[in-house]
C-alpha cells in the first residue's frame, strides 16, 4: 500500500504559533518515517490563507530550509474552509493519504498514529473526534451538544464532536473535491463522500498561542452555515407551522362566530394584540430562513471559484536524501 503522507494546514495570522507547529510535525513525519510507517516523501503543507502578518514569509523561509515543508498561498482570505479544500486539492496530486488539521496545535498530533493505521486497515476516511469537553466553558459545551442534536434532528449526517481533524484517502478526496457548492461545510459534506470511514478519538488541548479565529460571532454563522447547507428540513418546519397557524385561526374564526351569535362578545384587545405580535414574528422569522436559503442558492448561480491560488511552493526531492 502506497504511504505518501500530506498533513495539510491551513493558517490565517499564525506567526505566533507556526515555528512550534511545523517543528512538532516534522518530528511526527520523522517519527512515522523511521517506523516505515509513511513515505518519505511525506509533507507538512501550510495553507496561507491571506494571512496579515509574517505567516507567508515564515512559510517560505521553512520551504527553502527544509524539503519537508510545502506551502500554498491563496490570492486573499477565503476562509478556514475554503484554505482547508485548496490545500487537499494540492495535496491529492502528489498524496495517498492526506491529514487536515489546524495551526494551533490543539488537536493531538499523536492520534496521527491511529489515523495511518486505520488507513492501512482499510479506511478511505478517519475522522479526529474529541474524547471530551471538559476543557471547554460550560457555554461553548452546553452549546455545541445542542447543536450536533439540531443538525442530527434536521437529518443532517454529521460525526458527533469531529472538527476538521481528519484523514482521507486520495480516492476520498478527490470524491470530496468533485463538490461543487460553493457554501462550505465540510464536517457535514465529508460523510457524504461515503467509503469505508472510522473514528479515532483524542484529548484536544490548549491553543498553544494567538488568538482564536473563530470568536462568537463567526461561530454563529458558521453553525447557521451548517444548518442551512445540509438540510431544508427549516423551510419544511416553517410550512408545518403556517398549516398549524392556519388550523388554529379557523378554529379561532368558528369561535368568533358561535360568540356572535350567542351575544356573547366582549372587548378582545390583549387577544388581538398578542395574535399580531405572535403572527408579525413568526412571519419575519420565516422570511429570514427564506431569505437565508434563496441567499445561498443566489451564490451558487454565480459558481464563483471557491478560493484562488496564487504560488505553491513544493520542493520534489525526496526527503531521505
Amino acid at each position: 500500500m502506497s504511504k505518501i503522507l500530506y498533513i495539510v494546514v491551513p493558517c490565517y495570522n499564525e506567526q505566533e504559533v507556526l515555528p512550534e507547529t511545523a517543528r512538532r510535525l516534522r518530528m511526527k513525519l520523522e517519527d512515522l518515517t523511521s517506523q516505515r510507517r509513511i513515505d518519505p516523501n511525506s509533507r507538512v503543507l501550510f495553507v496561507n490563507d491571506g494571512s496579515r502578518d509574517m505567516t507567508w514569509s515564515m512559510i517560505e523561509d521553512l520551504c527553502e530550509s527544509d524539503p519537508v515543508y510545502a506551502g500554498v498561498s491563496l490570492s486573499r482570505n477565503r476562509g478556514h474552509q475554503n484554505a482547508l479544500l485548496a490545500g487537499i486539492s494540492v495535496a491529492v496530486e502528489h498524496a495517498d493519504m492526506i491529514v487536515s488539521m489546524d495551526a494551533d496545535l490543539q488537536d493531538d498530533i499523536d492520534a496521527l498514529d491511529r489515523m495511518v493505521e486505520a488507513y492501512k486497515q482499510g479506511n478511505d476516511v478517519v475522522y479526529g473526534v474529541r474524547s471530551s469537553r471538559q476543557k471547554d466553558s460550560a457555554f461553548k459545551r452546553n452549546t455545541a451538544q445542542v447543536y450536533y442534536r439540531l443538525l442530527k434532528l434536521l437529518g443532517a449526517e454529521i460525526v458527533y464532536n469531529h472538527a476538521d481533524y481528519r484523514l482521507l484517502s486520495r480516492r476520498a478526496a478527490k470524491a470530496l473535491l468533485s463538490f461543487r457548492e460553493v457554501n462550505l461545510f465540510l464536517r457535514g459534506i465529508v460523510p457524504m463522500v461515503g467509503f469505508r470511514s472510522t473514528t479515532v478519538t483524542y484529548e484536544r488541548g490548549e491553543r498553544f498561542a494567538g488568538k482564536s479565529k473563530y470568536p462568537l460571532g463567526k461561530m454563529v454563522t458558521f453553525a447557521l452555515e451548517g444548518v442551512t447547507s445540509l438540510s431544508i428540513k427549516p423551510i419544511r418546519m416553517i410550512t408545518v407551522g403556517g398549516l398549524f397557524v392556519c388550523i388554529v385561526s379557523l378554529l379561532m374564526l368558528v369561535k368568533a362566530l358561535v360568540d356572535y351569535c350567542s351575544g356573547n362578545v366582549e372587548p378582545g384587545w390583549t387577544s388581538i394584540i398578542i395574535s399580531v405580535w405572535v403572527l408579525g414574528g413568526l412571519q419575519l422569522f420565516a422570511i429570514g430562513i427564506i431569505g437565508e436559503y434563496i441567499g445561498k442558492t443566489y451564490m451558487e448561480t454565480k459558481e464563483r471559484p471557491k478560493y484562488i491560488i496564487e504560488s505553491v511552493l513544493l520542493r520534489e526531492e525526496d526527503n531521505a536524501g
